[in-house]
């Protein structure tokens, strides 16, 4: 179990700093390696490692909330306004009403696990598709975004 740590945080790692070297984020890079090194492709890592997989998601996921949450500038969101406050919020909460209102009917679970399930896909879809497109605006705009704010200063 060991050995598919080291290999999970090294090829991780370098597969991050290859990504970033390449200006995507890094990620990206982490995730291709926790799918190769899985029993999917390759299958390098140890079954006990996947039985705990669930437990090292959950921690994965914390990290990454809390590097995103202390990484928030709230000047910078003010700045942007009520644009930037109905986007933190709308998108999830449909998904939670649509899951609210069609989770019981379609796949027969109560309204209470519906809404969590809601509440899940609303944080992972966030995570999964916004960050990795938030990294390739933010490579796009960065320069034209700090010209401008030269120009006003």
């Amino acid at each position: 179990m060991l050995l598919s740590l080291e290999m999970i945080f090294l090829v991780g790692l370098s597969m991050a700093a290859i990504c970033a070297r390449i200006r995507f984020p890094r990620i990206i890079g982490m995730l291709a390696t926790g799918i190769v090194l899985g029993p999917f492709v390759l299958d390098f890592l140890d079954p006990a490692i996947l039985g705990i997989s669930a437990e090292l998601r959950k921690m994965a996921l914390v990290i990454i909330l809390i590097k995103a949450g202390l990484s928030l500038n709230v000047s910078d969101l003010k700045k942007v306004g009520r644009p930037a406050l109905l986007m933190s919020f709308l998108p999830a909460s449909f998904e939670i009403f649509g899951f609210s209102l069609f989770g019981p009917r379609i796949l027969g679970v109560s309204l209470t696990e519906a809404l969590i399930m809601g509440a899940v896909l609303a944080a992972v879809t966030a995570i999964v598709i916004t960050a990795p497109l938030g990294a390739f605006g933010m490579d796009l705009t960065y320069r034209h975004l700090l010209l401008q704010e030269v120009e006003e200063n």
